[in-house]
């Protein structure tokens, strides 16, 4: 069985995206198989792959799935979804630029700029440690996370998917490949984490860089962006529009605050076309 896909990319985050075949519709997907095709020397490479679905609800263009470079499916990808409207916005552009897209995190709406950029809507971020989900007694600002010998002070939130994020002051020297992996598969998060680690530059600017879950370091992550911005301004350091320089370009979060859904906007392209027997 051959397989036609679309290797896309937003800021550096890069995806495999095609449609699913019937086989598929609904079902485990082979981790083993989509192990083989992330491998970067012998398969497609990607971070993510993003699988359409038919829509599951008649007021939405499609369906998607999201699975990590490890075979693991996950809840929400916020640069996924940005590539997802992207594709399906040059299959058949609508006229208002607008379109609205079914996901296990949640319908997420999009919208297409003049300029290429895409929007979407995250969802509105949630504090309660159990959303994530995460072991902790009750609701904090920051929960201390002890790994070795060493505590670690983390924010938590679930944008669609769980987010640790750690303030650092020099985000070149953040320790992403010691206390990425170590909080992402910490106790106190029963289905793993991603995890920022945020420096803040002003109230409208920060840097980021990200470990994602089943993943590793990425050079971006749309709703870990989200995440550290909803953080930050939960913590009252940053204000409702932030542009977030990650590893592969600048995304910019926009978050009114409470109760209010955040915004992600920033670039999304094909790289290439082709198709892969599986």
């Amino acid at each position: 069985m051959r397989l036609d896909f679309c290797k896309m990319q937003g800021l550096g985050n890069d995806f495999l995206v095609f449609d699913a075949p019937a086989a598929f519709r609904g079902r485990p997907v082979d981790a083993a198989l989509l192990r083989r095709l992330a491998h970067r020397h012998t398969g497609i490479g990607f971070d993510q792959a993003l699988m359409l679905e038919p829509p599951r609800d008649p007021a939405t263009r499609g369906y998607y799935r999201i699975f990590n470079a490890d075979g693991s499916e996950v809840e929400q990808c916020g640069n996924g979804a940005r590539c997802v409207a992207a594709l399906l916005y040059a299959r058949d552009p609508p006229p208002n630029r607008e379109l609205t897209l079914g996901s296990p995190g949640g319908t997420v709406r999009a919208r297409i700029g003049e300029d290429g950029r895409v929007s979407v809507e995250i969802g509105v971020p949630n504090f309660d440690p159990r959303s994530l989900p995460m072991e902790a007694p009750r609701a904090a600002a920051l929960y201390p996370i002890r790994i070795g010998d060493l505590e670690v002070r983390v924010g938590a939130v679930s944008v669609g998917n769980p987010h640790a994020v750690v303030y650092v002051e020099d985000i070149d020297a953040a320790p992403v490949a010691t206390l990425g992996p170590a909080i992402e598969s910490h106790p106190a998060f029963p289905r793993r984490v991603n995890v920022g680690f945020l420096q803040i530059r002003d109230r409208t600017h920060v840097s980021l860089r990200v470990f994602e879950r089943g993943v590793g370091e990425t050079l971006a992550c749309g709703t870990g962006a989200c995440a550290a911005v909803a953080v930050g301004r939960k913590h009252g350091r940053l204000d409702a529009e932030v542009a977030v320089d990650l590893r592969g370009g600048r995304a910019e979060v926009r978050w009114p605050g409470e109760g209010e859904s955040a915004w992600l906007t920033g670039p999304a392209s094909v790289v290439f076309t082709g198709s892969i027997a599986i």
